[in-house]
């Protein structure tokens, strides 16, 4: 089953968490949570998203290399204009999937359209 949605003047958050929804299968009857969903979600205009100018200079995606010193911070904004908005949903909806093994495959039924 395919599922679609616009995120035209709508929330990162906000769409990022009906998208996980989908993925993980809880919006079908027959739900089981050690199975991936057939679900297929596509987000689309996510470069029309509601972003604010706060949000894009307050919220900041910390990652670690694992070697001294290798602490990298990134903003939203600078993370917008390098990779494009669609980047920013994909780590809100990866974020939201449980942390297992079926994340990355729950994540391969995940499209994102600018």
């Amino acid at each position: 089953m395919k599922h679609t949605i616009d995120a035209q003047g709508k929330k990162i958050g906000r769409v990022a968490s009906a998208a996980a929804a989908v993925l993980m299968g809880k919006d079908s009857p027959a739900f089981a949570k050690n199975k991936v969903s057939g679900s297929h979600v596509e987000i689309i205009n996510t470069a029309k998203a509601d972003v604010g100018a706060h949000k894009k200079d307050a919220k900041v995606y910390v990652t670690y290399t694992g070697h001294r010193g290798g602490l990298n911070k990134e903003t939203l904004g600078h993370l917008i204009d390098r990779k494009g908005a669609g980047e920013a949903f994909r780590r809100a909806v990866y974020r939201m999937l449980p942390d297992n093994k079926l994340r990355d495959l729950r994540m391969k039924n995940l499209t994102i359209k600018e």
